[in-house]
């Protein structure tokens, strides 16, 4: 429910109607920066790029708290109202409030991130490693029908706010309102019922104070940082990760400027791609939870890397105004977007201590936003260069063969069989 509930931000908010609004609306034509003039696709790169630095900064070090201090429920809870306040607020981003709407956009996305690492963190503790591919695809499956509800409701607002006499401008304010409401309204639910319970021979430790909590956070981030080379097959994965989500991350992050400013589609067709991206990729991650079980989960990763592979392809030779491509398009990504995300973190969480899984998680959290810095940067960086974003969105290919090549790579089993090993290999153990 958890899913269910974040998923309308994620695609309202972050993904298809507020990057629409931002590079339509808000950004006035010949913005400039540092004397420069930069489309707005660009600079909304550069936003996304910002907001994963942020993240890396703060995940490992809070799942590491939250590990030694039962407070995985805790953090939560406050990044997801966070969020919902910053998501809440962007209602009030008007046109040419550039900084204002990119600060409240960064804070939202910030704390919708850093609530993805100890909600992520919870599916050691309530999956075997049998049934976490099937449980991460039902949890990114309940996601998908949850958006897809929600973002029907924006739908209906932007496309009919005619018969209820809003503006369009309010319209889409008035939906990207709704996203944030969506979420605190049905987190709720998750609240109320999830218990967080320790691990078998846990030892919860007490801190005097935040700062000294922080301290040890830190002292254990390092610690498993140096370890992970005594790994290496998880520390290939993450490898793999980084680069294969880079491109999966750029493309949801940049799509719906990239259809807006490069393919000059109209928001309505934008906004239906996006709907139609939601109700396939419901089954897209059950189908590919089945596969994993079929083919196995790293084999079915790779399948769908592939795939992502040809999408950028076909979004590079797109033609201007071609709405039916944009909406095929969406039936691909739509199809290996839930299954590739859904079982990336359940292969990670199979091969991870349970007693430590938010710290770890941080780690994840930190690769996948790490991942998410030079997608963005180098798409912004390539707009404003060319002039055109088709040289950038064809570049991203790069980030799926590097990955695909890593995780080939992966021995599963070992890194599987090496997670006992974790405890007795900390210094001091």
């Amino acid at each position: 429910m958890y899913d269910w509930a974040t998923n309308g931000y994620q695609v309202t908010t972050a993904s298809a109607l507020f990057p629409v609004f931002f590079v339509e609306a808000i950004v006035p034509e010949g913005f400039s920066l540092f004397g420069r003039e930069i489309p707005a696709s660009g600079l909304w790169g550069l936003g996304l790029a910002t907001a994963a630095i942020l993240v890396f900064m703060m995940a490992p070090v809070l799942g590491a708290v939250a590990d030694f201090t039962l407070l995985k429920r805790k953090f939560l809870m406050a990044f997801a109202w966070g969020g919902c306040l910053f998501a809440s607020l962007l209602f009030f981003a008007t046109p040419g409030m550039v900084w204002l709407s990119l600060a409240l956009f960064i804070a939202a996305q910030v704390c919708y991130t850093s609530g993805n690492v100890f909600y992520n963190a919870f599916l050691p503790s309530l999956a075997s490693d049998e049934d976490m591919d099937s449980i991460s695809g039902r949890g990114f499956a309940y996601g998908y029908v949850g958006g897809a509800l929600q973002f029907t409701l924006a739908l209906g607002l932007v496309s009919g706010h005619g018969y209820i006499g809003l503006s369009q401008e309010l319209a889409v304010r008035l939906a990207i309102l709704t996203a944030g409401l969506w979420w605190v309204g049905f987190s709720a639910y998750t609240f109320f019922h999830l218990e967080e319970t320790p691990p078998p021979g846990y030892r919860e430790k007490t801190f005097r104070n935040p700062a000294a909590a922080i301290r040890h956070g830190v002292s254990q981030t390092w610690a498993t940082t140096r370890l992970l080379p005594k790994f290496p097959a998880l520390l290939l994965f993450l490898l793999a990760f980084f680069f294969y989500n880079d491109g999966i991350q750029t493309v949801i992050g940049v799509a719906a400027a990239y259809g807006k400013d490069e393919l000059n589609l109209g928001t309505q067709a934008i906004m239906i791609t996006f709907l139609i991206v939601q109700f396939v990729a419901f089954a897209g991650a059950l189908i590919f939870s089945r596969l994993a079980r079929i083919t196995g989960t790293k084999n079915a990763v790779l399948l769908s890397l592939a795939v992502w592979s040809g999408v950028v392809i076909y979004a590079y030779f797109l033609r201007e105004g071609d709405i039916i491509g944009f909406f095929v398009l969406g039936i691909i990504v739509g199809t290996v977007l839930g299954g590739n995300q859904a079982l990336s973190r359940s292969l990670f969480a199979s091969m991870i201590p349970r007693e430590s899984a938010a710290n770890f998680f941080g780690f994840f959290t930190v690769f996948h936003k790490l991942s998410a810095i030079l997608g963005p940067l180098l798409f912004g960086g390539m707009a404003l260069l060319f002039g055109s974003a088709r040289p950038a969105i064809l570049a991203i290919i790069i980030f799926f063969i590097v990955g695909a090549l890593l995780l080939a790579c992966v021995d599963v089993k070992k890194a599987r069989a090496s997670r006992g090993l974790w405890q007795s290999s900390e210094p001091g153990a």
